[in-house]
């Protein structure tokens, strides 16, 4: 499929991604507690400048887990092929080390931005129960590629690992979940940061936003080095206006919704 269908699909997929992460029994052990305090928050490193707590059991937790299993043989095959590309079997493998490859050409903003792309156009918008049959389906990013479609954690994880590859410490790296207010939706982004502050690389848009400019978006969940942690605090991100008076209604019935399975057509 050449880059201009890419775009193509790309743009005609640019909506939110609903996740089912959460079954009942989930939502209970997994729904944000209530506010740190305000000292705690400010001294948060994680993206948001929320304070985050490990997460210890959950189908969130579940699914990084298999992710980071997959992901293991997945660098086994990275290493190999990038060690000869003549004799690499697999085209997902040499698309990925072109991205990263193009990437490590460039440096700060730069490099965040060329992955963003990258991945945004490699990766054709589609749900997981139009391609897997099944509600949330975590995929690693060689098969990501080979299949050449994913929904919004797909492309999180892809670029995740692009990031790494191409020089980024663990440290400055992160998946992160929120709740789209506006949508109903729960979104996954991949975030760096980068001279301190954080960007957030979404699969909707080219333009990378800092963390401080999202709006409409509840911040629930985070995945780094450490594993997946829970924000200990995950207040609405205003709207553009100043006005969440409508916004802070929807997340007042946040715990209703999160159970429920949310899918969109890309």
């Amino acid at each position: 499929m050449g880059l201009s269908v890419y775009a193509r699909a790309w743009r005609a997929g640019i909506i939110a991604c609903g996740l089912a992460w959460f079954g009942p029994g989930d939502l209970r052990a997994e729904t944000p507690e209530p506010s740190a305090p305000a000292e705690l928050i400010q001294r948060s490193a994680e993206p948001f400048g929320l304070a985050a707590s490990p997460l210890p059991s959950g189908g969130l937790r579940d699914k990084w887990l298999g992710v980071q299993r997959r992901l293991d043989d997945e660098m086994v095959q990275l290493a190999l092929c990038e060690g000869d590309r003549d004799g690499c079997v697999s085209p997902a493998a040499l698309k990925f080390l072109d991205i990263v490859d193009a990437a490590r050409l460039r440096e700060g903003r730069a490099r965040l931005g060329e992955i963003n792309r990258a991945i945004n156009l490699a990766i054709r918008p589609i749900s997981d129960l139009a391609q897997h049959g099944q509600i949330d389906v975590w995929t690693s990013p060689l098969a990501t590629l080979a299949r050449g479609g994913g929904d919004c954690e797909d492309y999180a994880i892809a670029k995740f690992v692009a990031l790494r590859r191409a020089g980024l410490a663990a440290d400055d790296l992160r998946i992160v979940v929120l709740h789209d207010t506006i949508h109903g939706e729960d979104h996954a982004v991949a975030a760096a940061r980068l001279d301190g502050r954080w960007l957030t690389l979404d699969n909707r848009r080219m333009a990378m936003v800092w963390d401080a400019d999202v709006r409409n978006f509840r911040p629930t969940f985070v995945i780094g080095q450490h594993g997946v942690m829970r924000y200990a605090d995950a207040p609405l991100l205003a709207d553009a206006s100043g006005d969440n008076s409508v916004a802070s209604l929807v997340v007042s019935s946040l715990a209703g919704s999160v159970a429920r399975p949310f899918e969109r057509a890309y």
